[in-house]
């Protein structure tokens, strides 16, 4: 049995090669977008989520010190963000840990840059939360989710619950 125990450690990219900072990340909650279905023949209301479409996702990127990779974060402009991991997996049949590749890739625009708080001997508090327009989790090279608001994709665990609507739209 394989018990997946802790991410090990992780880093922040920016455009896919540089290094951004030390940083401990928020990763956005998928809340669904839902419209109260109510009426003859239901006993009450029933919030019904849109077929995959999601309310605003925030990512948070919580940085130790002020420094200009995250200043420049402000920018009006988009941001693509990979944060690439290492989880631990212990296996209990041959009593050995094992790591695991996890890897988020964030794209989306700069919504909020708290520049933080200057105190002697204390880490600033900088923060940046970016408007995430497309998300992409992959863990051992699979990718278990993908959503992307733009181009009607909202693939979950392999099943693609917008195929349908993008054939409808004229998109596919």
């Amino acid at each position: 049995m394989q018990v997946p125990e802790k991410l090990i450690n992780f880093r922040v990219y920016q455009d896919g090669t540089d290094m951004v900072g030390i940083a401990d990340v928020q990763l956005p909650s998928l809340d669904a977008m839902t419209e109260t279905v109510k009426g003859a023949g239901i006993a009450g209301e029933f919030d019904s989520p849109v077929l995959g479409h999601f309310g605003s996702m925030e990512t948070v990127l919580n940085w130790r010190t002020l420094e200009k990779r995250n200043v420049m974060l402000a920018a009006q402009t988009g941001v693509n963000l990979d944060l690439r991991g290492a989880q631990q997996v212990y296996d209990s049949s041959t009593g050995r840990y094992i790591s695991r590749p996890v890897k988020c890739v964030v794209r989306g625009v700069p919504k909020k840059t708290e520049l933080g708080k200057l105190d002697v001997g204390t880490t600033t508090g900088t923060a940046n939360t970016i408007e995430t327009a497309y998300i992409k989790v992959s863990v051992d090279g699979e990718t278990v989710l993908e959503l992307d608001k733009f181009n009607y994709i909202c693939n979950i665990g392999g099943v693609d619950y917008m195929a349908d609507i993008r054939e409808a739209l004229g998109l596919a």
